[in-house]
């Protein structure tokens, strides 16, 4: 199981907390550092306010080495698909080939009113989703010195150079992902290197990733994307500290794990990731709520 260390920036963070959390995700040997795309905070005031996550991630990629970068997962609604595949091609290159675009169709409707965004209905979310996955994967795939086109019914794109390339051959990672048991699994199977299934049970992450597999059959795709998960992540040497560390995110240790979540000693949370292989994860993303604990980040290393 490859694990990815993944934060929620807009619940209050700086550029400098997610430097020192991504350089120790690094250090400690996770195989990426992803976050969250989102512009108002759930619950709290989020200070000192939210932060863009393609300015974050370029950053990361000239301050970072190894580890892989991206976001689970960009919202279709906050950027137009050209200019969106324009700033992971940079980002791509400036890290030299480790990025990955997590794409989703947005959900969080107080972000946009907040910020001047506009927020369809959702079945239009999903039709200009599916626009934006194919206009991205059709720009990058696109042979150098020729031209793109395409006729949507949001997008149009006439004559694109279809530039810049990113680095990643024939293309940076895409990551769909959601629990919807139709569209989702459905544009995942047409798009999808990765399908990510966050915040759920154990017990119904297998059936999740079924109708990937399923909807990848119907289209005579050869082989499914690969499958991961996201839970909560809440590791201690012992009970006190995880109970310690719950408090500090405002949450119960038993509530986590009964949702889904890494919860536990170091035994325990081994055990529940093991439970997320045997489901047909092969990469859990680990929600790390407090950025202030560079402790925890070490110690769920060695899960």
């Amino acid at each position: 199981m490859r694990l990815v260390i993944f934060t929620e920036p807009q619940q209050g963070a700086t550029h400098d907390d997610l430097l020192r959390v991504a350089q120790t995700a690094e250090a400690s040997g996770y195989d990426g550092f992803f976050r969250s795309d989102h512009f108002v905070a759930m619950g709290k005031p989020g200070e000192p306010g939210p932060t863009d996550s393609w300015v974050t991630l370029g950053a990361l990629a000239v301050q970072t080495s190894r580890i892989r970068l991206g976001t689970l997962v960009t919202s279709a609604t906050f950027r137009l698909p050209g200019p969106l595949a324009i700033a992971v091609a940079q980002v791509d290159a400036m890290s030299g080939g480790r990025v990955e675009l997590g794409l989703g169709g947005g959900w969080f409707e107080r972000e946009h009113t907040a910020y001047g965004i506009p927020f369809p209905p959702v079945g239009e979310r999903f039709d200009r989703l599916e626009e934006q996955l194919e206009i991205i994967t059709g720009l990058w795939t696109t042979p150098a010195g020729q031209g793109y086109d395409f006729h949507g019914k949001h997008y149009q794109l006439i004559d694109s150079p279809a530039l810049p390339k990113p680095v990643q051959s024939p293309r940076p990672p895409i990551i769909v992902g959601g629990h919807g048991k139709r569209r989702t699994p459905a544009l995942a199977a047409r798009f999808a290197d990765e399908f990510n299934a966050p915040f759920a049970k154990v017990e119904d992450v297998a059936a999740t990733f079924e109708r990937v597999r399923a909807a990848s059959e119907a289209i005579g795709r050869p082989a499914p994307p690969s499958f991961s998960a996201a839970a909560v992540l809440c590791v201690g040497a012992t009970d006190a500290e995880v109970r310690r560390r719950a408090a500090a995110i405002g949450r119960e240790a038993g509530e986590m794990r009964d949702n889904g979540g890494v919860v536990g000693t170091p035994g325990e949370a081994s055990e529940i990731i093991q439970r997320y292989a045997e489901a047909g994860a092969t990469r859990l993303f680990l929600q790390v709520l407090d950025l202030a604990d560079l402790d925890h980040v070490e110690l769920a290393a060695s899960l």
